[in-house]
């Protein structure tokens, strides 16, 4: 008597060994802990490679800002006063603590977006989420970028004293070391707050632009017969617009947090004195000290953290993310 095939049998040799060549040659999709390490790992090179390099951009807008009045010139100004009376090392001021402050921050930023963009999915159900994919957009980026703040905050409170104070410390081990043994721990969390203020709308508008403006090319684009490069360019000009958006968004609150770590409070005055009285004696123009300069180092440093995230992404195989954009 004849035996049926396997269930998983078509019945033809042929379309049974063309099915298995088939299956060998599909990548696995990736879930878990396995998909979410590589989206953090892609978040971390991006955010280091992009800020680190960006050093002496951010030095000059940082120097704008604390010392408006002997860096009124602008940007390209700012440049040749530091380098005039510096030497151009000083342009590479705060590289380490940058470098590695952003490879925590973007393995949390990256990471925990990829994951609790999921977990909204999860709860809403795909339907509800995609229908209300800003609100999903919005509500992830800020979780994310709530642990990712507390990554950064030592490492962003060491990298804006060396570079407001150059004689302070050589280097982030020496200045991480003196603050903390100066004026306790908590000196790296004084920050915290305009940090989260800064950051955290930094980033919801970073994500939410960038998927609205990624959504709406793809509408007009057939994404899946993109080439890898196109692909990247449509990222690095995604990246750009929501880079400007979220530099626009959160500068008041990076003016503050380059102020409030600029030197050490009084004793008994809490963040939050502190804060209101830095906003007042600012106002919104003074908020608004380094936009120029700004405006270019976020747009430029977005951009590329996009374009790289993506690349690496697929060169890493971490395509199980669930999309919810409608193209």
């Amino acid at each position: 008597m004849s035996t049926a095939p396997p269930p998983a049998s078509t019945g033809s040799s042929k379309l049974d060994a063309a099915k298995q060549v088939a299956a060998a040659n599909t990548p696995e999709k990736l879930s878990g802990f396995a998909l979410y390490s590589r989206f953090a790992l892609a978040g971390a090179v991006c955010c280091s490679v992009t800020h680190g390099g960006l050093t002496p951009v951010d030095v000059v807008k940082t120097r704008i800002q604390l010392d408006p009045i002997t860096y009124n010139n602008g940007m390209i100004g700012g440049f040749r006063k530091v380098v005039a009376n510096e030497g151009a090392g000083a342009l590479l001021t705060g590289f380490g603590p940058t470098a590695a402050g952003y490879f925590l921050q973007g393995a949390f930023k990256f990471g925990g977006y990829e994951l609790f963009k999921q977990q909204c999915i999860n709860y809403l159900g795909y339907e509800t989420a995609s229908n209300n994919r800003t609100a999903v957009y919005l509500a992830s980026a800020a979780a994310a970028e709530f642990f990712a703040d507390i990554a950064l905050c030592p490492l962003e409170a060491t990298r804006i004293r060396l570079v407001s104070e150059p004689t302070f410390a050589s280097g982030l081990l020496s200045g991480f070391s003196k603050i903390a043994k100066n004026e306790g721990l908590g000196a790296f969390y004084s920050g915290f707050g305009p940090i989260l203020f800064k950051q955290v709308p930094y980033t919801m508008a970073k994500f939410v632009v960038f998927e609205k403006v990624s959504e709406a090319v793809y509408k007009r684009v057939d994404k899946s017969k993109t080439s890898d490069g196109m692909q990247t360019v449509y990222n690095l000009g995604s990246g750009l617009i929501a880079g400007f958006a979220a530099a626009i968004v959160s500068q008041p609150a990076d003016t503050m947090l380059s102020k409030i770590n600029k030197t050490k409070g009084l004793p008994g005055e809490g963040t939050t004195s502190r804060l209101i009285k830095i906003a007042k004696e600012l106002g919104l123009r003074g908020s608004y000290a380094g936009i120029g300069a700004r405006l270019f180092m976020v747009g430029t440093l977005t951009a590329g953290q996009f374009a790289i995230y993506g690349d690496i992404k697929k060169a890493l195989g971490a395509s199980g993310g669930v999309e919810i954009a409608k193209t």
